[in-house]
């Protein structure tokens, strides 16, 4: 195994490779459809003929939908909410078709997959034990896999921590991998602790391979700041609502209900996601993709620190250098500076230091021969 790949560009000539993708692609989840579309869209972009590994379970796809259906439990949803998230959940569907796909194949059974060059595992936290629906899926873990060369980009342990350890199976499994690049420092401790390797620490396929493309726009007219997430303490919602009447600034919740904003984007499809970060004029969010929209289109922003995903924004900003725009433990003072501020400049600048060994990763663990 190649645990730590490092070093420059291979020079020459590399062979266009068939090279599958192996994450949570049909998620309803802005940030799970973005990741997985950017690093297909990136992989296509080094020459190579890449795909999405179209995995398949009934089982998985009733639990996928109904938390689509109520994504803001224990908050209650309405009756009037859920035909919107139904909405919401038809336009991801639509555009799950249109992007490179594999035949469809049991998530079980990956060894009925037609042979190929490589499998890229992830990214998304492919790997937390405690996933609801995908914990303990041993095709994330390589197992059963046919490729000449089975690697992981981005991966992550999600909200399972460091501390809770890993063992065998999994462990094993892991081992067997031909290089391992994670995508925040629980998971890099977690194989640190666990197989005595430290693994590359690259970026997310959307801030890697940032998305190019617009669609149609149906929101606002008027200037915006986007609220993307939900359950938010009722101190930083109070001091998102009172920043954006001192900016006259209309407060617009995209994919969720948050009743301090203005209105209730619930049913926006990924490509309006997109455009809406793309638009605004800052981001309040609680969510991973939240800041990293935020930072792909230079965008001001706030992220309050929710336990779930506490471990995921904490490692981006401590990757980036961009703690100061963290809000942890209901502090509001700060909400208000940091959606008027411009970003940082030694935030991008680490972004593409980061930006540029994560490329150095991915020529050296797919563009050579092995």
């Amino acid at each position: 195994m190649e645990p730590n790949l490092v070093g420059g560009r291979v020079d020459g000539h590399h062979r266009s490779k068939k090279i599958g993708v192996l994450t949570f692609h049909r998620c309803i989840n802005y940030g799970s459809y973005w990741q997985a579309r950017c690093l297909v869209e990136g992989l296509r972009s080094r020459g190579h003929d890449a795909f999405l590994l179209d995995h398949v379970s009934s089982r998985i796809n009733i639990a996928e939908w109904r938390c689509a259906l109520r994504p803001t439990l224990p908050t209650p949803v309405s009756k009037s909410d859920s035909e919107r998230y139904a909405c919401k959940i038809r336009k991801f569907l639509a555009e799950f078709e249109r992007l490179p796909l594999s035949a469809p194949f049991d998530i079980d059974h990956p060894e009925r997959l037609a042979p190929m060059d490589a499998v890229v595992i992830g990214s998304d936290e492919v790997w937390n034990l405690q996933h609801p629906w995908y914990a303990g899926q041993a095709a994330f873990f390589g197992l059963g896999l046919p490729a000449e060369r089975i690697v992981t980009y981005a991966a992550s342990f999600g909200n399972y921590s460091c501390w809770e350890g890993i063992g065998s199976p999994w462990t094993d499994l892991l081992s067997r991998l031909d290089a391992i690049a994670v995508r925040d420092e629980n998971s890099w401790w977690m194989l640190k602790n666990a197989l005595g390797i430290e693994p590359e620490t690259v970026l997310d396929p959307c801030l890697q391979f940032p998305p190019t493309s617009e669609t149609a726009w149906s929101g606002p007219t008027k200037p915006f700041a986007v609220v993307y997430g939900h359950n938010f303490t009722p101190a930083f919602a109070h001091a998102g609502r009172r920043w954006a009447d001192s900016r006259k600034l209309l407060l617009l919740s995209v994919g969720y209900r948050n009743d301090w904003a203005d209105s209730q984007w619930i049913e926006a499809g990924p490509l309006e996601f997109a455009e809406a970060m793309r638009r605004c004029e800052s981001v309040a969010t609680n969510f991973f993709h939240g800041c990293v929209f935020a930072l792909n289109n230079v965008k001001p922003f706030a992220c309050e620190i929710s336990p779930y995903r506490s471990i995921k924004v904490r490692g981006l900003m401590g990757l980036l250098g961009g703690e100061a725009h963290l809000v942890a433990d209901g502090s509001s003072e700060s909400v208000g500076a940091l959606l008027s501020q411009p970003i940082a400049d030694h935030l991008f600048e680490r972004l593409q230091a980061v930006r540029d060994a994560s490329d150095r990763y991915l020529s050296l663990s797919l563009e050579t021969d092995a």
